[in-house]
């Protein structure tokens, strides 16, 4: 109990101390807060994104699986069916192997006609990440098999938001993509696949093992490995495997086994969590350890006021001392005072970060993933508990070590007024002001090297004109709605689409094809050229197809700058045509012109297509990647990847007007749509803006979080820098008396401290260079077109730093010109 009060009387103690000094005290904790809850903030998602472990049963088991093929310069290459079924019938070293692909599908017969998001896998796939069906059952061996009949399984939210949570659903139909499927099991509430999001409905793959052939690296592929067995085992088990599936599996036509050996195959694997996460890690570090500056720089900024206010105190613990306190008292209760605040001011922080989370994630990039794994948690509550007891400890140890040892050599005389300080106490301030400098540099070269990484991707011609002004999206015409043995119908239907919404007001053109520009879709495949001769085995260039309708070009904005576009008798007629990228065009003829009636082909059983025109290179995967060299192919097509007839069913129909991206704009397009076949939803309805601003977003979250940081960073260093001068004037009132009694000039007296202040920061910039160039190496992938010792951002970010430091220095110092001597004297 006496304890109880004891500690009670010395927090109202603190309580009144610091109420004496509000301003102090409200400057102290706002600074600590807004540090320590910015550096909750990004910790939080750091945590929910990176250190937190996948939400499934033994996930350090759990790997992707890809494989090298440096044969054709592919880093990462996906799976493909012969290695999946080698893998999961011969491996020693995997419990089980499963394959996934997204899709998108169109459900009818259920209410009103709409398209949702799939999610096909073989059946191990969801056994895998230990997933246990809430109705009905997963699929078996027996579902995942060519042949068998067509099931499918409802996410735990569709199942709800189609079917009302009815649990007699199972062993109902569902028509998607004109086929009926029976529903044999509904997902767990809750259960995300990966970072899929809004997976409404799950079908097996149903490959046949015996028309299987070697290719088709087009999905994605997960493992569980067997307890015990390492990474380095199973690379060598799987690497022992590749060998013996390209033996045991037929190539397709037009290929031999020999090219497939030429790639050089061998297994690329990794931790499950990383396919999740991607390359975002990086990011946010460079996010972590910039708010960790800024917080350093806080912790500076309050030691400073800590070292003004205890001086300020001099007096009364000269009076302690003199009446018997002892040094580890001082010092225990200005490690008190400091901790108060610490504390404090992290609790304050950490209430900021509740409100600052939502925030962030509503303004987060696409594709940052796990977000819904973001929250205050415990791993969060004990970060900011320890972030806290640093803050406290650096914020209170300058002004402890510093007059706790002085607690008895402390004295009376004249209650400190007229005494000058040490050269210590000048170099502690003045190596906290350094500090602040050095580290608001480097922090605001970051940013501005950020501005100019966006300001170059700005400034790259993407490919495409006004995207804002072009509204796009999927529509997908099943095999039930136009039969495979009737293309030109299909054809037709496809242009009657493109007819009827070229009559809206407003619309100036439309067109179609396979995929538009930063959608992130892609399809690639190897590409034979006429004039240039291949040795047994050797494998052509991999490049990137497009499917596209006439009108698609001039729609888009995307100048041709040889030859002809497509016309509707190339389609029609099925003319062996091909348009090619300008890179393409460079690459093997060095000049647009010169590419023109030149033949290309995929195979060595299809037929000879020649180049008809040559398009302006698009950027395809964003402006901060290089265009990809493109090969656009008609949309009806015949004897084409050893297919009789190649035709394309998924449209992405894209049309350009000023109304693009308005409520009415859509109906109006649905009607038309629909007024051709009332069965065809429409599906990711977006512009083409949204996606060029999507495929930066990454970056401008970045250079907005840096430059944030940057401005914090500037305000505390600008603040601790006009503390240290505005201080030291009031200091040395009585020397500015007498060197102005003795004749010193005004301006004299201003530049001395203005010189001080600037010599500060020009030994501050100095280290802030040099760390700033240590950083920004390490920086150097998230930046596009711009050096990371870029001498114009380096430049101008320590001319701005000078300038303010100039007028943080030159504000304090005009009051010690208007010192009047006579008064300075009295008053000592």
């Amino acid at each position: 109990m006496a304890t109880f009060v004891a500690g009670f009387d010395q927090t109202r103690q603190l309580a009144r101390r610091f109420s004496r000094t509000p301003m102090f005290t409200a400057i102290t904790l706002i600074t600590l807060a807004v540090a320590v809850g910015a550096n909750a903030v990004i910790f939080s998602v750091i945590e929910g994104v990176l250190l937190k472990p996948l939400p499934y049963p033994h996930p350090e088991q759990l790997i992707g699986v890809w494989h090298h093929a440096p044969g054709v310069g592919f880093e990462d290459l996906n799976m493909a069916p012969f290695l999946y079924f080698t893998n999961r019938e011969q491996s020693r070293t995997l419990q089980d192997i499963g394959v996934y692909d997204g899709d998108s599908l169109t459900v009818t017969g259920v209410g009103e006609p709409e398209h949702v998001q799939g999610l096909d896998v073989s059946d191990g796939t969801l056994p895998i990440l230990g997933v246990v069906p809430a109705l009905g059952r997963l699929f078996t061996r027996a579902d995942d098999t060519a042949g068998a009949p067509q099931t499918v399984l409802l996410s735990n939210a569709y199942w709800r938001k189609k079917f009302g949570a009815d649990p007699k659903v199972i062993g109902r139909s569902i028509t998607l993509d004109g086929k009926p499927r029976q529903i044999i099991g509904v997902l767990p509430k809750g259960f995300q696949f990966l970072d899929m999001e809004d997976t409404a409905v799950v079908l097996p793959f149903q490959w046949d093992r015996n028309k299987t052939k070697l290719g088709n690296f087009s999905y994605q592929a997960l493992a569980r490995l067997k307890p015990g067995v390492s990474m380095a085992q199973v690379n060598a088990d799987l690497a022992r495997l590749i060998p013996i599936a390209i033996g045991n599996f037929p190539a397709p036509e037009g290929f031999s086994a020999k090219i497939f050996e030429s790639a050089k195959l061998s297994p690329n694997l990794r931790p499950l969590k990383k396919d999740v996460i991607g390359d975002v890690g990086k990011t946010l570090w460079v996010l972590m350890g910039s708010l960790i500056m800024v917080l350093l720089i806080a912790c500076a900024n309050v030691a400073n006021l800590l070292l003004v206010r205890v001086e300020g105190r001099r007096q009364e613990l000269a009076v302690r001392a003199a009446l018997g306190a002892g040094s580890k008292r001082i010092a225990g209760e200005l490690l008190m005072e400091s901790f108060s605040l610490g504390l404090v001011g992290s609790l304050v922080g950490l209430g900021l970060a509740y409100g600052a989370l939502r925030l962030l994630i509503a303004l987060a990039p696409t594709g940052l993933p796990r977000l819904h794994e973001i929250g205050i948690d415990l791993p969060v509550l004990l970060f900011t508990l320890l972030i806290a007891i640093l803050t406290s400890l650096l914020i209170g140890a300058i002004p402890v070590l510093r007059y706790a040892r002085e607690g008895s050599n402390l004295s009376l005389r004249e209650g400190g007024r007229g005494q000058s300080q040490s050269r210590e106490q000048h170099r502690t301030r003045n190596a906290l002001v350094i500090l602040q400098v050095a580290l608001a540099l480097v922090l605001l070269i970051c940013s501005g090297l950020m501005i100019r990484t966006f300001n170059s991707m700005m400034h790259i011609a993407p490919g495409f004109a006004a995207p804002d002004s072009l509204q796009t999206f999927h529509v997908f015409i099943p095999e039930s709605t136009v039969p495979d043995k009737d293309p030109q119908r299909l054809l037709h239907m496809e242009q009657d689409i493109r007819d009827k919404i070229a009559a809206i007001s407003g619309v100036s053109s439309v067109a179609f094809g396979s995929r538009v520009p930063m959608d992130g879709g892609s399809s690639n495949d190897v590409l034979y050229t006429q004039d240039r001769t291949y040795s047994e085995g050797q494998l052509p260039p991999i490049r990137r197809f497009k499917y596209v309708s006439p009108g698609y070009f001039s729609t888009l904005g995307t100048p041709l700058l040889a030859g002809r576009d497509f016309s509707w008798s190339d389609n029609y007629q099925q003319l062996p045509v091909a348009i090619i990228s300008e890179n393409f065009a460079r690459e093997f003829w060095h000049d647009p012109a010169n590419a023109l009636g030149k033949r290309i082909r995929v195979s060595t059983k299809d037929d000879w297509r020649e180049i008809v025109g040559v398009a302006a290179d698009v950027h395809d995967d964003g402006v901060s990647k290089a265009a990809p060299t493109t090969v656009y192919w008609p949309v009806l097509m015949a004897r084409f990847e050893s297919d009789d007839v190649r035709m394309q069913r998924f449209l992405t129909i894209v049309i350009r007007s000023q109304r693009a991206g308005s409520e009415s704009f859509m109906k109006e397009v649905q009607q038309a749509v629909w007024s051709t076949d009332s069965d065809l939803p429409l599906a990711d309805v977006r512009t083409l803006g949204f996606l060029y601003k999507r495929s930066m977003a990454r970056t401008s979250f970045t250079l907005v979080l840096l430059s944030v940081a940057g401005a914090m960073a500037l305000l505390l260093g600008v603040v601790g820098i006009y503390g240290v001068i505005s201080y030291s004037v009031s200091q040395r009132t009585r020397e500015i008396g007498i060197r102005m009694a003795l004749g010193a000039q005004r301006e004299v007296i201003t530049g001395m401290f203005v010189r001080h202040g600037l010599l500060l920061t020009g030994i501050g910039v100095g280290f802030g260079l040099v760390a700033s160039l240590i950083t920004m190496r390490l920086m150097s992938s998230l930046l596009f077109n711009v050096s990371p010792v870029d001498p114009l951002t380096y430049g101008t970010i320590t001319a701005v730093i000078l300038v303010i430091s100039y007028v943080a220095c030159y504000l304090p110092s005009r009051r010690a010109a208007t010192v009047e001597p006579v008064n300075a004297l009295r008053s000592e």
